[in-house]
């Protein structure tokens, strides 16, 4: 793992923080040979390219809803521990996408006489969820996905997922989408896809003769993943486009513990060896603390776990003088996670801007959002929270504007300044527009008299 001071910072991320390379390219090509299959041959491309890159290629992609049930029956039998936990996790979630919601509101609002505007909060009509299950079947994104989503009324749903060998997606993911189901007391229409992969993105943009054409599609996946989404957005929309996971730690000496800011950076670190695991610490010595614990804790740890590639590979430690060279490096790297083991943090949060997620206090580990206390973990990476913030109830979301006039002061101030600009912009029918609304002009045609008037 890299140790670099704060002052090096700058130069060292110009080095490394840069995206693209041969590999990128590959993808995008091969994503987008993908997408024009899927967009000619529909179920056909679906079911070729699923024997080529998934564990089996189903002929029946959509799976039966009694599966999903079966599965949750089965799961709160064999598994309950588990069963309990997710439920939990699925009921802090509706309770947080709850209070979302309820920060969408309905109104209208008068700009004067005659110059009402408003808007009206609309659910999405169909969305998709989808939920990788590579190395790690990601069980809980179901319920970050589905839960909002039911949360903002989507009326339908399909959570897609890639096959195993018998031809349906794992067994513990359709049992958490019924779990969510059962928490979320929802009425929406609840499908499931076995497929995954670009093609499955594809499909989902552009419908088949089995897949329905989706108006959002939120969920992580790998690069290819993550090619299509980019690719397919405009068609349909995306929650963003996710790329590699990251923490970041900022810590210091007196509530930072060596021990835990160990296990968070390997808790990072073992999703896959592309994952970046980072702390700013004041000093070498507490650098050399955490190295000494991560090495103690790598020892618990299976020889198959990609923790050690990742430290290794993308690891890194920064030594900040002070808190503003701290908070300027934090808001540089704009992580998906960010990390407080700080004894005042709330000090520092007012000028933390860019972050996923925040994580406040060494009690508030980064495992807890991603699995069970409410908040989303399906969130920006690659320092894309310079711009969004993470899938939550508006992702299923519509906000739409209305316009509402009447002949009064402030509708004329604003039909005299839109004929203005439109002629300004030598947009003469927009200027023809906004004039032949005028009040001599309406005057006119409520007497029947409006001919000729401009």
């Amino acid at each position: 793992m890299e140790i670099i001071t704060g002052d090096t910072f700058d130069s060292w991320w110009k080095l490394h923080a840069s995206r693209g390379g041969r590999e990128n390219e590959e993808t995008e090509e091969t994503v987008r040979e993908i997408i024009a299959a899927v967009r000619a041959e529909g179920d056909e491309a679906l079911i070729r390219y699923g024997k080529k890159f998934d564990r089996s290629s189903p002929l029946g992609i959509e799976v039966p809803g009694e599966a999903a049930e079966e599965a949750w029956r089965k799961l709160s039998r064999d598994q309950a521990d588990l069963c309990a936990a997710l439920t939990l996790a699925a009921e802090h979630i509706r309770r947080f996408s709850e209070e979302q919601r309820r920060q969408f509101k309905d109104f209208e609002y008068s700009m004067g006489e005659g110059l009402v505007t408003g808007q009206r909060i609309v659910p999405l009509s169909r969305a998709a969820i989808y939920v990788p299950a590579g190395r790690f079947p990601l069980i809980s994104t179901v319920l970050m996905g589905l839960v909002p989503a039911m949360t903002a009324g989507t009326g339908e749903l399909l959570l897609v997922s890639p096959p195993l060998e018998d031809g349906i997606p794992d067994r513990r993911i359709l049992g958490a989408a019924w779990i969510a189901r059962r928490v979320c007391n929802s009425n929406a229409i609840l499908r499931f896809f076995a497929m995954g992969g670009a093609q499955a993105i594809a499909a989902l943009a552009l419908g088949t003769e089995s897949v329905p054409r989706c108006d959002i599609i939120a969920g992580p996946g790998n690069r290819y993943v993550a090619a299509a989404k980019r690719q397919l957005y405009g068609e349909v929309g995306i929650d963003f486009v996710a790329g590699p996971t990251d923490v970041l730690i900022i810590a210091d000496k007196k509530t930072g513990s060596a021990e835990t800011i160990a296990a968070d950076m390997l808790a990072q670190a073992e999703h896959d060896v592309d994952a970046r695991a980072r702390v700013l610490v004041p000093d070498r010595e507490m650098a050399d603390s955490i190295s000494a614990a991560i090495e103690k804790q790598l020892s618990f740890l299976s020889t198959v776990n990609p923790a050690p590639g990742s430290l290794d590979a993308g690891g890194l430690m920064v030594l900040y003088r002070d808190r503003e060279e701290a908070i300027r490096i934090a808001n540089t790297i704009a992580p998906e996670h960010l990390e407080l083991q700080l004894e005042d943090p709330d000090q520092w949060i007012p000028s933390l801007v860019n972050y996923g997620s925040l994580f406040i206090g060494s009690l508030s580990a980064e495992v807890l959002g991603d699995y069970s206390a409410g908040v989303n973990h399906t969130l920006p990476t690659s320092g894309s929270a310079r711009f969004t913030g993470g899938l939550s109830v508006r992702h299923f979301l519509k906000i739409l504007t209305s316009l509402r006039c009447e002949r009064g002061k402030a509708f004329e101030l604003a039909r005299k300044s839109a004929e203005t600009i439109a002629q300004a912009e030598g947009l003469e029918a927009h200027a023809q527009s906004a004039a032949l609304r005028c009040d001599a002009f309406l005057s006119a045609l409520s007497r029947g008299e409006a001919n000729g008037i401009r």
